[in-house]
């Protein structure tokens, strides 16, 4: 995403100190001068964000309570605040009772890996 949003600044967040040490080692190779990463639980990050952006790392009820007052309150996108999640399988259950989108990827690519894979979009 940083690639392809050079204007947009990203902070990069895993509690994995090893995975922190390829993403600057990558960012750094290639010359990306909009990520910072952070070796850290998203939960303990002190800053505020338009989106944020992850994959499946939890159930959402636990994800939503990590990244609760992380949002900006100004909108400077088309797209309000929110939480954007990359999640497969059959949510139903898990998103039951709270209020979101859904985007098939399936309707973006045509892989069969794809095929249960969404992204999920909740406003702040």
């Amino acid at each position: 995403m940083a690639i392809l949003f050079p204007e947009v600044e990203f902070l990069l967040v895993d509690s994995i100190g090893k995975k922190i040490i390829v993403v600057n080692e990558v960012s750094n190779a290639i010359g990306l001068s909009n990520v910072r990463t952070v070796h850290e639980r998203a939960e303990n990050i002190n800053e505020t964000f338009d989106f944020v952006v992850s994959r499946a790392v939890t159930n959402m009820t636990d994800f939503k309570k990590w990244v609760k007052g992380k949002f900006n309150n100004t909108h400077n996108n088309t797209l309000n605040n929110g939480i954007l999640y990359l999640k497969g399988g059959d949510l139903s259950e898990e998103l039951r009772g709270i209020s979101h989108y859904k985007y098939e990827i399936a309707d973006f690519f045509e892989e069969e890996f794809f095929e249960t894979k969404k992204v999920i979009y909740i406003s702040y």
